[in-house]
């Protein structure tokens, strides 16, 4: 079974001085670091760990559905 393939968001975050990487798909589901590349791979071992805490507790797992603002006004008819 192939891993559902969700969209992160990545930005540097002023306030909290760090790179932030979220997943708007998986609620709450959001990490941080020192480097964009650090933040991406903290934020994929966030993304295995919701998915796997999701099925524990018999929730629902989201299909992946976000696209960001220009995806959607790109190809929008």
């Amino acid at each position: 079974m192939t891993a559902p393939r969700y969209h992160i968001n990545l930005f540097w975050s002023q306030d909290d001085d760090c790179w932030i990487a979220d997943v708007p798909d998986l609620r709450y589901c959001s990490t941080h670091g020192d480097t964009p590349d650090q933040a991406l791979a903290n934020v994929h071992d966030a993304v295995l760990g919701w998915l796997e805490a999701a099925r524990s507790a018999g929730k629902p797992i989201p299909e992946p559905h976000y696209r960001p603002a220009i995806y959607a006004a790109r190809f929008a008819a």
